[in-house]
């Protein structure tokens, strides 16, 4: 039994060294350690042994399962190894190989057409005055004369937030407001406020419940009709 044993252990060694891949070593593996296997089947004869005889095969038998274990845990990691060699060997990228270039997407028409306006009107030395969209009745409302009870006012035509306090402002106009107040009476005052504005609407082809709006202000001396009509001549031009 002890030759057959040695046999045994000898195949086992040779087949794991020769084992290629990862899939082979994992049958050798189940072939000589699993229950079922040839060295398993060994144990059960230990039984026609006796005393240190049976001792001493006993010891044989665990000597030899410990060391395949070792064996194809070894085996293991170096296939495992030259399999991520191969791998990044397969895949090497060329890190000199110029980058792929992605088309932007085109700009929004209304961001095209509020640039080319702001453009207009700072180079005539108006100033971009931005607000906020969620707003004060104060300034969207009562300081610009719309008084409570105006059909502008109306619920079905304003987004209100609270209590009719707040709301999203349905103008630009708001900025106006806020323009002479900050400046405390100086002139001239020469601003644009271009933005975002909301109205109840149903959404459709040509209305939506939110809507761009380019407002100017102009305050100086000596200011009168002709210098409107000459703005609005210069902006048709360009």
């Amino acid at each position: 039994m002890v030759d057959e044993l040695e046999s045994l252990h000898q195949q086992a060694l040779s087949e794991i060294e020769s084992s290629s891949d990862l899939e082979t070593l994992n049958n050798v593996r189940n072939t000589y350690l699993s229950k079922k296997s040839p060295l398993m089947a060994m144990m059960s004869k230990m039984k026609e042994l006796q005393g240190e005889e049976k001792i001493s095969f006993g010891q044989k038998i665990n000597s030899i399962k410990n060391e395949l274990t070792l064996k194809l845990e070894e085996k293991r990691t170096l296939l495992e190894e030259a399999k991520l060699q191969q791998k990044l060997q397969d895949e090497v990228i060329d890190i000199t190989l110029p980058g792929v270039n992605y088309d932007m997407g085109g700009k929004n028409p209304f961001r095209i057409i509020e640039d080319e306006m702001i453009d207009i009107f700072t180079s005539m030395g108006y100033e971009i005055a931005e607000g906020p969209e969620v707003e004060l009745d104060l300034f969207n409302f009562e300081l610009l004369n719309i008084p409570k009870g105006h059909p502008a006012r109306d619920a079905q035509d304003t987004f209100y937030i609270e209590d009719e306090k707040i709301l999203l402002r349905s103008q630009t106009s708001p900025m106006q407001v806020r323009t002479m107040l900050k400046g405390e009476g100086k002139t001239p005052i020469r601003m644009i406020c271009p933005g975002k504005t909301y109205r109840r609407d149903d959404d459709d082809a040509t209305h939506s419940h939110q809507f761009m709006q380019i407002e100017g202000l102009l305050v100086d001396k000596n200011i009168s009709l002709s210098d409107l009509a000459n703005l609005i001549s210069t902006l048709h031009e360009k």
